[in-house]
């Protein structure tokens, strides 16, 4: 460390560079120019996603010149080229970058808007002004705004804020500009908005997922208030037994609290905090909701015999078959012996695991894609109506065959199971949403066999077919795809939850049932 000596003699300093303030200060200021760089970096990418999407309509010409089709004569032709045109584009930049072609669609529509409607907030995020974040929410807010004056005049007002807020209070003013700009009134607006209503689900880490809706905002609202006033009610209730259970009274109506401050607070903390035997609020919420979705009545929506009620949830589970069936003293992960999962022929339980073990298995998975624990893959596969077995390999996983204790299309049961997603790259479409495709066309000669058929989601089966896009098998359910500038990308078959240890005597040669070549595998074990 330097010291300096001051001019009138007396005690040495030290350095100034070593006053951590002025040490955060210059951190401060290194970060500032960061996200000034990365910003301008982000208006760069968005301005050539822009540029690609040019690209896009300059194909979409040159394919309705090349089909004999003159623009202006036949819209839907001309929009069905420029619409595969897009997509192909997309799919190009998504293969070489490693992302979802929907994703990279979508990011092409965000680019063109920014620069063609939105040049003042592009201008900002270019000089480093404003980041992505508040680019978007300028472009969320205003996408709405058909008229160049009123767009103008909200984008200076919200762009200037942007240059000084954070996006999160950005976004508050930018919705009230908006609004003030919209020509028609709200009423109109929400009733076609209302045609947008719908639910989704994202997979989550650790066998969850998020269940996602939009609503009318006096119903989300709604739902959200219903949800956490019979939370708090049975929070209270619960909370009043365990009061009495343990002899403690709690007090006639009116009179004072006893209790100290802690004990008053450590009981209301009961409410957020999670106990033994007591949910938190939002615990119970989600509870609820389950309850009242799961088992509720579409009073307000079913048919009069009642159709609506009448219907229930349908997943599906792969489950690696010694996952479920197992053996007694079966090694666990930890070298210890303990009970498997297990279903005897009437789809009844038939054992439990043995509490405190964890077995060497993979878990299950829903739908091919999203893993669940064992208790729950147990339970639903003792109510299962009917099981498919798939047979695969004892080293890499791949699907050898399928068979099913019921009379039904095996060829198609095989590709599902073998194609549990749309097999272009980057895509996650489940299989129960897929087209079987013949990759070299049945009506030139393709055959109908394992080895010509592919699951394909129906945007990339158009895609295959329509664009200039290609693909070939190349063997063993592997797909080879040819980007339009030659740049090509192999799809491996996904692997099913499966056992492959290697070495492990009697395990690994199916997912869900032991299978050797030539060998009778025999009736179900479940």
């Amino acid at each position: 460390m330097e010291v300096t000596t001051s001019p009138d003699g007396r005690a040495p300093q030290t350095d100034a560079v070593t006053d951590p303030l002025l040490v955060l200060d210059g951190l401060v200021s290194t970060l500032q120019s960061v996200e000034s760089a990365i910003a301008g970096l982000q208006a760069l990418r968005e301005y050539t996603l822009a540029l690609a999407s040019r690209v896009a309509d300059v194909l979409a010409d040159e394919d309705i010149h090349d089909d004999g089709v003159r623009p202006g004569l036949n819209a839907a032709a001309r929009w069905d080229a420029a619409e595969l045109a897009q997509r192909a584009v997309a799919a190009e930049i998504a293969t070489a970058t490693r992302t979802n072609d929907r994703t990279i669609q979508r990011q092409l529509g965000q680019a063109v808007e920014l620069l063609d409607r939105f040049p003042l907030t592009f201008g900002a995020l270019a000089h480093g002004r404003i980041s992505l974040a508040h680019a978007r929410v300028i472009q969320d807010a205003g996408s709405a705004l058909e008229d160049p004056a009123a767009l103008s005049s909200y984008e200076a007002v919200v762009v200037a804020c942007a240059e000084r807020q954070a996006p999160g209070r950005v976004r508050r003013l930018a919705v009230r500009e908006a609004e003030k700009a919209q020509p028609e009134p709200l009423n109109i607006r929400h009733e076609r908005a209302r045609e947008e209503r719908r639910v989704w689900i994202t997979p989550l880490p650790d066998g969850m997922a998020e269940l996602a809706a939009v609503l009318p905002a006096a119903v989300a609202y709604g739902i959200h208030d219903r949800l956490t006033q019979m939370a708090k009610t049975h929070a209270d209730l619960a909370r009043e037994q365990a009061t009495a259970a343990s002899g403690r009274p709690t007090g006639a109506a009116g009179s004072l609290d006893q209790r100290s401050t802690d004990q008053r607070t450590a009981d209301q903390r009961s409410t957020d905090q999670p106990t033994t035997d007591q949910l938190t609020i939002d615990q119970l919420r989600a509870d609820l909701l389950a309850d009242l979705l799961l088992r509720g009545a579409p009073a307000g929506h079913d048919t009069p015999d009642s159709l609506l009620a009448a219907i229930t949830a349908r997943v599906d589970v792969t489950v690696p078959v010694l996952t479920l069936i197992g053996q007694e003293g079966a090694a666990t992960s930890n070298g210890s012996a303990g009970r498997a999962f297990g279903t005897d022929t009437s789809g009844n339980t038939a054992r439990a695991a043995a509490p405190g073990t964890a077995t060497s298995q993979v878990p299950a998975e829903l739908d091919g894609r999203h893993p669940i624990d064992p208790a729950t893959a147990s339970i639903l596969a003792g109510q299962a109506a009917a099981w498919t077995r798939v047979l695969t390999d004892p080293i890499s996983g791949a699907v050898l065959a399928v068979d099913r204790y019921r009379p039904g299309e095996d060829l198609k049961r095989l590709l599902t199971a073998r194609d549990t997603r749309c097999r272009f790259p980057g895509c996650g479409i489940k299989a129960r949403d897929l087209d079987l495709d013949h990759t070299h066309d049945a009506a030139l000669g393709g055959p109908t066999e394992t080895g010509n058929l592919a699951g394909l989601c129906r945007r990339h089966h158009m895609l295959k077919h329509h664009s200039r896009w290609k693909l070939r098998q190349t063997g063993a359910g592997v797909l080879e795809w040819t980007s339009p500038t030659g740049r090509k990308h192999t799809d491996h078959p996904p692997i099913p939850a499966t056992d492959t240890a290697p070495g492990a005597p009697g395990q690994g040669l199916t997912g869900r049932q032991r299978w050797s070549p030539g060998h009778d595998s025999g009736p179900p074990p479940f």
